[in-house]
């Protein structure tokens, strides 16, 4: 038996045990219903946020945009998710994945990554919510009373996150059914007032295109669909489920988007500077009248919830796989008694969240684009290289291509992502070049400790 065939042998053995173990410490899994509104708020949360795709390039460029760029960017990442979350079913996901491909070094640099903009990303949705209570509270708008919302948003949403994953799964189901009626009432009531031939403007004339934006706009609102990779430990059945939760969660967020976008562009006139955050409301009000404009902001801030509840699931769970592979301290894997939650994990999130909550939120986005950007890049090449170097071992659900047609399938993305980067303000990229510099000094520090101090951290490793 050859030293590459001992190995995927060892490791087909290996990854049962730990999934069993897992399960034995947690037998509150999730099921596949749950994960479904977990992905679908990772990735979207609904319509919110798709309107500045209008502003900045027009109705034409808006629906084709959310028409094309699933198939380059969204399901790409969804078959690659699947296929190593299912060879890999444990807490941390990506994090896995590149330990696996390239050693712990690059590991840890995927975790930190995808960590900070997940936890800036965060940072984005109190501000949001505070935005929409503001139409209803003005003295919210400014000063000392949004900065106090903003934290008091941050602290309840974490605390609900506290009171377990499940809890979590099953209030997303919920706010995803009442954050999606606003928008089957604006399609229903803007049928009778659709000109079909307003889908087809490229944008009034005299208005620029913002491409930067308009891509980015895109982006941020069709990513992170392998964040729920980081959850694998915590629910039920993985192999069998992520496949069926992902292709569900994915054409339920491409008609939320679509739908909504057809129906209010082709219901108005069009006036484009109107096209920005928070236009739907708006729309509604034209289309329908003041109550739906209000339903709009309660399904907003009840989608915004999701997002929040969704997001920090994903971050704080990946730092308990950091842990377990040694990348952190054990202390991030500690659980709670009562909720079986890890708290340490939720608290360092809320508070990394907190503190950059009140950046632009521009600056946010571009941050969380550059970063997400970065940790995708060795995503795909650990995808690749693991097809190359593991080539035999279990994938219960396996992309159906050879690699050279995995290698086209990763390249068309890969090429947006250098734009994204490419594109980004000379600020944003020496932002995500200090954090980046402080967590390769990070992983040397916690390499320092273990040579040290080798019960300070336990790593774990899926070949051993």
């Amino acid at each position: 038996m050859t030293q590459s065939s001992t190995q995927d042998h060892l490791l087909e053995e290996t990854l049962p045990t730990t999934t069993a173990v897992t399960a034995a410490s947690n037998p509150r899994k999730l099921s596949i219903i749950p994960l479904v509104f977990l992905i679908y708020f990772e990735v979207s949360g609904g319509a919110y946020g798709e309107e500045a795709a209008v502003g900045a390039a027009g109705p034409l460029w808006a629906i084709l945009g959310f028409i094309v760029f699933p198939f380059i960017w969204s399901i790409p990442e969804a078959l690659i998710t699947a296929e190593l979350a299912t060879a890999f079913p444990g807490n941390g996901g990506y994090v896995i994945w590149a330990n696996e491909a390239f050693g712990p070094f690059w590991g840890s640099l995927m975790g930190s990554w995808k960590f900070l903009s997940g936890v800036i990303n965060l940072a984005s949705y109190p501000a949001l919510c505070v935005d929409y209570i503001k139409l209803v509270f003005p003295i919210l708008s400014s000063g000392l009373p949004r900065y106090g919302a903003i934290l008091l948003s941050s602290l309840f949403l974490s605390f609900l996150n506290y009171t377990g994953l499940v809890i979590v799964g099953y209030t997303a189901v919920c706010l995803g059914v009442i954050s999606l009626l606003p928008f089957v009432l604006l399609t229903l009531f803007s049928i009778p007032k659709i000109d079909p031939s307003r889908w087809i403007s490229l944008g009034q004339k005299g208005v620029a295109k913002d491409w930067p934006l308009f891509f980015n706009t895109l982006f941020w609102n069709l990513n992170f669909w392998d964040n729920a990779s980081t959850l694998a430990g915590e629910v039920e059945q993985p192999q069998k489920t992520f496949p069926k939760a992902l292709f569900s969660a994915g054409l339920l967020t491409c008609l939320v988007y679509l739908v909504p976008l057809l129906a209010a562009t082709g219901a108005i006139p069009l006036d484009q500077e109107n096209w920005v955050d928070g236009y739907f409301a708006d729309a509604a009000e034209t289309i329908a009248g003041t109550w739906l404009k209000v339903f709009v902001e309660i399904g907003a801030v009840l989608s915004i919830i999701g997002l929040y509840e969704a997001q920090l699931s994903s971050s704080v769970y990946q730092l308990v796989g950091m842990a377990d592979l040694g990348f952190l301290p054990q202390c991030f894997s500690v659980r709670s008694k009562w909720f079986n939650t890890p708290w340490v994990g939720i608290l360092v999130s809320t508070l990394i969240t907190v503190a950059v909550s009140y950046m632009n939120f521009s600056d946010l986005i571009s941050s969380v684009n550059f970063l997400y950007s970065l940790g995708m890049l060795l995503e795909f090449a650990s995808f690749l290289w693991l097809r190359r170097k593991l080539p035999t071992i279990k994938r219960p659900f396996k992309v159906p291509m050879n690699l050279p047609g995995l290698i086209v399938m990763c390249l068309i993305p890969s090429g947006f992502l250098v734009y994204i980067m490419v594109v980004a303000t000379v600020n944003v990229f020496l932002v995500s070049s200090i954090l980046t510099v402080l967590t390769i000094i990070w992983y040397f520090v916690m390499n320092f400790c273990k040579s040290r101090k080798p019960a300070i951290v336990e790593g774990e490793d899926y070949l051993e």
